[in-house]
């Protein structure tokens, strides 16, 4: 049955020079593969997001998603299509917001590189403010963010096994393979040294905590890698960005919300990841760990740790980014920025492990 038909927004734009596709090639390869698309091929493109490349195409009524990495190199095992593909297949119908996945294609003729087709979910995503469909529900903004915590203990809760994901990775040892695979991505995108990175590193590697047991982890599920239902505030209608997901310590995803949790009394620098939610009416990061311990009956002694790892991780993915900007390898505008960020989340990464 055919995706009912949606209103034109701000979540879609033309797409951005540069990242155009063989839309006539594309719209052919589809037609033999999915059933139902009928008439001709209308794509637009998401503009929000600063790594994968998202594109809307309409056929009629009907509604799909095209998903690729970013134009360029990118590093080894990131950006990773045939993962997210895996993933959505072994979570439908067992995580509501998972979107369906409708096929992977891995022929680099059709668009020059791996891509995936899924479901089109509609909702309202909470980014660089609050939208209207939001703030007009009572608690509004703290209901969604709880939102995101219950749909976080969801994905934790789920038995991998169970779903035909005990193969997406090995659990033991995953916190020490994530502080040796960052510091390996940051030495291949560094422009210049910046001796707090390498102190970080040392301080990771020597402190890591006891994992309180293996779940599925997405490994950046934040705010504005979700849509919130604009009728209910409570319910995360879809996760976004699955290509990192894996099996290992739940914390970290945990830590990486927190990283990019700002709160009212943060310096300026913090707002560097996601300064929306130190707005009026968002919970506090305690509020956050204490709602995620109260669902899953975990121990957060130890969550600084995974809140400052967050921090120093990512300060590699903006480095990632930006470095691409800087041989040329994107001509995105929005990435010309992205180096004085990264500077100042490892000095807040410094902070935040001061505590840890």
């Amino acid at each position: 049955m055919a995706d009912p038909p949606t209103l034109e927004g701000p979540e879609v734009a033309p797409i951005r020079p540069g990242e155009e596709f063989d839309e006539k090639r594309v719209e052919a390869y589809l037609k033999e593969r999915i059933p139902g698309l009928e008439g001709p091929m209308e794509v637009l493109q998401f503009p929000g997001g600063h790594a994968n490349l998202t594109y809307l195409l309409r056929f009629g009524e009907r509604e799909i998603v095209l998903r690729r990495p970013p134009l360029g190199p990118v590093a080894p095992k990131s950006h990773d299509m045939a993962r997210e593909y895996k993933v959505l297949k072994g979570l439908e119908g067992h995580l509501r917001p998972a979107p369906k996945a409708y096929l992977l294609c891995q022929d680099p003729s059709v668009i020059g590189a791996t891509f995936l087709i899924m479901e089109r979910m509609r909702g309202v995503v909470i980014r660089w403010g609050v939208p209207p469909e939001i703030d007009r529900h009572p608690d509004g903004r703290r209901r969604a963010s709880f939102a995101l915590i219950d749909a976080m203990t969801d994905l934790h809760d789920v038995d991998y096994v169970k779903v035909g994901l005990a193969d997406l990775g090995k659990p033991e040892g995953f916190v020490e393979r994530q502080v040796h695979g960052w510091k390996g991505r940051w030495d291949r995108a560094k422009n210049k040294e910046i001796p707090l990175f390498d102190a970080l590193y040392e301080q990771f590697e020597s402190t890591i905590p006891e994992s309180p047991g293996a779940s599925i982890v997405h490994n950046d599920l934040k705010l504005d890698n979700t849509m919130i239902d604009p009728d209910n505030p409570d319910r995360v209608v879809s996760i976004l960005d699955w290509d990192m997901t894996t099996l290992g310590d739940p914390l970290a995803d945990l830590g990486t919300l927190l990283c990019y949790w700002s709160q009212p009394g943060d310096p300026p620098e913090r707002g560097a990841t996601v300064a929306v939610t130190g707005q009026p009416g968002f919970p506090t990061r305690q509020e956050i760990a204490e709602r995620y311990a109260e669902r899953r009956k975990v121990d957060l002694s130890t969550i600084a740790w995974y809140e400052a790892f967050g921090l120093w991780k990512t300060a590699v993915v903006l480095q990632q980014i930006y470095i691409r900007f800087v041989r040329g390898q994107t001509q995105d505008e929005r990435f010309r920025m992205m180096g004085p960020r990264v500077e100042m989340l490892i000095e807040i990464a410094g902070q935040v492990a001061e505590r840890a």
